[in-house]
């Protein structure tokens, strides 16, 4: 089991950044897929950006070459760094672990952190 608390969401304008941090409570290195979704009003949640099996990353296309995931595994934490910030990159942020076991496959999230890009 892992408990995700995200932090660092808030209100920025058009063109400006943020860094979301997602804390893990047990050693990041022991979940297999760690990564971050989105879920603006009215739509689905959506995948942002992950670290998948093996270390790889994979990106949304909508934020490729302006959002960057990157972790730092003595600190448990992974972090969004999201540049060039846009009106439609409003949203809940949510940060998300998988671990699997044998077959089964567990999915945990944080309680999710405001992001909100005025125009």
């Amino acid at each position: 089991q892992v408990q995700l608390v995200e932090s660092g969401g808030g209100l920025v304008q058009a063109g400006g950044s943020l860094r979301l941090s997602c804390g893990a409570s047990r050693n990041i290195l022991s979940i297999n897929v760690m990564g971050w979704y989105r879920q603006a009003p009215g739509k689905q949640r959506e995948l942002v950006a992950e670290f998948t099996i093996g270390g790889s990353t994979n990106y949304a296309d909508s934020v490729k070459g302006r959002f960057t995931i990157s972790r730092d595994n003595a600190k448990n934490t992974v972090y969004l760094q999201m540049n060039s910030l846009k009106p439609e990159d409003t949203a809940v942020y949510y940060c998300n672990a998988e671990i699997f076991k044998g077959t089964a496959r567990y999915d945990y999230w944080g309680q999710g952190t405001q992001v909100t890009v005025s125009s």
